[in-house]
């Protein structure tokens, strides 16, 4: 049980660096301005990231418990995917999302 804990800690920081690059090249690939591509390809994963500091992460400033871990972190990885889907990337994005609900059953289970 301990191995498969670790294995879903693993996966699950590999779907938050996923979610946050997801967030980057949406930013990256949104249209207008290439000043305003390169602002949100650099303010949209940090504000994630600061997000997932303050509510989802372990040590989570505001802590929302073993469930709001699992659902906000579950919202995040959708929302990513939802912006991989934006730009044709269904491959990805589904890949994404079925990782997303796996690392997040696992975590309650």
């Amino acid at each position: 049980m301990r191995a498969l804990r670790a294995t879903n800690l693993v996966l699950r920081f590999f779907l938050e660096l996923a979610a946050l690059a997801a967030f980057g090249y949406w930013g990256a690939t949104v249209h207008g301005a290439s000043v305003m591509r390169v602002a949100l390809a650099i303010a949209l994963p940090v504000f994630v990231a600061i997000i997932w500091g303050i509510f989802i992460s372990p040590k989570a400033t505001i802590p929302t418990g073993i469930y709001g871990r699992a659902g906000l972190g579950l919202i995040v990885f959708a929302v990513a995917a939802l912006a991989l889907m934006s730009r044709e990337q269904s491959a990805l994005a589904t890949a994404l999302a079925v990782l997303a609900i796996t690392n997040a059953v696992l975590m309650l289970a």
